[in-house]
């Protein structure tokens, strides 16, 4: 829906599916009833999750113009999509392989150009448009020790600057803007705001402007301030919670480079306090392993009382550091409904959503919110209500939030 702080959405990566059948027919399960309780009566936009296959069958059998009816039909528009995940997103193991194909792969920015393609048809005049994407690869596929790491990183980035050049050919042509949002998250190549930071001022701006020149004539002040226009950053507020990442400090540094927020995805994670009492720790352990399943990495950051943080790749990875009496706090990468703070023995981090939704209120940031909790399929069955009513919800939380 329409706010005065920029459009609220929520992901459809929640819905299962491969084909694009299969995408179209949750699609017309759900929306409608989310509609109905969020925006009844004002058109409400879509954050449209496309699979590589769904991209390739929108395209190529002419089903675009039958998805653009029905939005018509809805009164729904799309203006955000997720392109972090190639397949199928709720098969029985994804795990690590949400990063693959990872950016170094023609495979990657094949499929990236497709949802480009397909965005710039949907996307309503008058709108930017946006596609979340990896933060360039898994970072434990890569390692220092035989200079594949640097490697994958020229890749990458070299393969992200080409999606640029993509962009400022269909505004050019189009007249729309369009962006990349980089996402960073746990165990990914690019994993804080700081290494986001560090990547895109140091190896994306110098690889960008030499495309930008050299295929599109521009001087190198106007490719940089192109590049700056079509790449952005994926804001996901669990994944900076989970990092301990401070907000305002964050915020402060993008905008001191120039370097804009593509959107905000409004999601929580899992939290709790560790006390010095190893009962109260056991019962703590045991409420975060009540979370662990088979699909999904559930990454654990663990605070010390020095400051420094312990990273485990999974929640059974960290079980072995549950009595460290130096560990203060952990946060699991556990997409849990917004609308939840206290879950009894554990906590969500609803308390960062609601410190960055203040900060957007401040500095409106961007034109693009969207919520993104795509596990309510293996949540414990405790928590789990109807998807519509929950979503519903949760896009209702945050229209409180924000004071609409």
């Amino acid at each position: 829906m329409i706010t005065s702080y920029g459009h609220l959405t929520y992901c459809t990566n929640i819905h299962g599916g491969e084909k694009w059948e299969d995408h179209f027919k949750l699609l017309k399960t759900h929306f409608p009833k989310v509609k109905q309780e969020v925006s009844p009566h004002n058109p409400m936009g879509l954050g449209l999750r496309l699979s590589d296959v769904a991209t390739k069958t929108l395209l190529d059998d002419g089903k675009l113009s039958e998805f653009r009816d029905w939005l018509v039909s809805e009164n729904g528009y799309v203006f955000t999509m997720n392109g972090f995940p190639f397949g199928d997103f709720h098969e029985n193991v994804v795990k690590a392989h949400v990063h693959a194909p990872d950016w170094t792969t023609p495979e990657r920015l094949r499929y990236t150009k497709r949802l480009c393609d397909i965005l710039v048809q949907l996307l309503p005049e008058g709108l930017d448009g946006g596609i979340s994407t990896s933060p360039l690869a898994y970072r434990h596929w890569y390692n220092d020790t035989d200079g594949n790491w640097q490697a994958m990183r020229e890749r990458a980035t070299e393969q992200v600057a080409n999606v640029a050049l993509h962009l400022a050919q269909l505004h050019r042509k189009h007249g729309k803007v369009l962006h990349l949002d980089i996402e960073p998250e746990p165990d990914g190549v690019l994993e804080t705001g700081d290494e986001f930071i560090s990547w895109y001022a140091g190896e994306l701006v110098p690889v960008g402007i030499k495309v930008l020149t050299t295929t599109l004539g521009m001087t190198a002040g106007e490719a940089e301030e192109t590049l700056k226009r079509h790449i952005r950053l994926c804001y996901d507020v669990c994944h900076f919670a989970l990092g301990y990442e401070d907000h305002h400090r964050m915020i402060d540094i993008l905008v001191e480079h120039g370097i804009q927020v593509g959107k905000f995805q409004i999601s929580a994670a899992l939290k709790a306090s560790m006390p010095s009492d190893a009962t109260a720790r056991q019962a703590i352990g045991e409420a975060f392993m009540a979370f662990d399943e088979s699909t999904y990495l559930h990454q654990v950051i663990a605070q010390q009382r020095s400051g420094q943080l312990l990273r485990f790749k999974d929640l059974p990875d960290a079980q072995v550091a549950l009595f460290d009496e130096q560990t203060t706090e952990w946060r699991s990468h556990f997409h849990i409904p917004i609308f939840l703070e206290d879950l009894g023995t554990l906590q969500s981090t609803q308390s960062d959503i609601i410190d960055v939704l203040a900060i957007h209120q401040n500095k409106r940031l961007t034109d693009h919110l969207e919520v993104e909790t795509y596990t309510w399929g293996v949540l414990p069955q405790q928590l789990q209500v109807p998807i519509a009513e929950s979503i519903s919800r949760e896009l209702n939380w945050v229209i409180n939030q924000l004071g609409e």
